[in-house]
């Protein structure tokens, strides 16, 4: 190296020693000056937002006591609301629950259910909607005091859906013969009413233990 750098002209010796230095300035900058000026950059940046987080976070301090009255209140209200929800630990028991209280609500105001449907349940949140079908039958003063009922019993029950179909038969229209007579029932209604319960977890499946599983393959030997 050195014998070639003696061969070397001072014209090729400082073109050399140019290469070198140019190459010595591109890495620097790659290197250390770029990453120096991120790094500025970036502290720079960090404590501009540091006086805005601050601000914030004491924001927050100052309204703690409003927060946790709030959060305090919304907890009894949800508890206050508690016995509103439909009983049981399935959906299927919770839609008996629906069906026994909307039964009661009926029979309670005259009108007649005819059939009634089970609707699969909705999630929402933490609690499970649960809906069922009914076709009921009855005047219209009836079904009206139905609806009202429902909406204001003891459950938080409303109506999510109705179609009401008039069997009224108008002044003047001749009777149909062998067709028994409708003037207690002059409306029949398709109602859908819902309710909210609990979503109940499943439980997880049991897994079989090893020794089980030793146990019946001794057995199978």
């Amino acid at each position: 190296m050195t014998n070639y750098w003696q061969r070397l002209s001072n014209r090729e010796r400082g073109l050399v020693a140019v290469t070198v230095l140019i190459a010595l300035v591109v890495l620097g900058r790659s290197f250390v000056l770029i990453p120096y000026l991120e790094h500025r950059d970036w502290v720079k940046s960090q404590l501009e937002a540091q006086p805005q987080l601050l601000q914030k976070n004491q924001r927050y301090l100052a309204r703690k006591e409003e927060m946790t009255a709030a959060l305090e209140a919304a907890r009894n209200g949800l508890k206050a609301r508690e016995p509103k929800l439909l009983t049981g630990d399935t959906p299927s028991v919770s839609a008996s629950d629906l069906q026994e209280t909307v039964q009661a609500l009926a029979t309670k105001g005259g009108t007649q259910v005819i059939t009634t449907r089970v609707l699969n349940p909705e999630a929402v949140g933490s609690f499970a909607k649960i809906a069922i079908q009914m076709e009921i039958g009855g005047q219209i003063d009836q079904i009206a005091n139905l609806i009202r009922d429902i909406e204001s019993s003891a459950k938080m029950l409303f109506v999510d859906e109705i179609n009401v179909r008039s069997l009224f038969r108008p002044i003047g229209l001749p009777q149909v013969p062998n067709l028994p007579q409708s003037a207690a029932q002059n409306l029949r209604v398709s109602i859908t009413v819902a309710g909210f319960a609990r979503n109940q977890a499943a439980p997880p499946a049991k897994a079989e233990s090893p020794a089980g599983q030793n146990k019946t393959n001794s057995k199978a030997l």
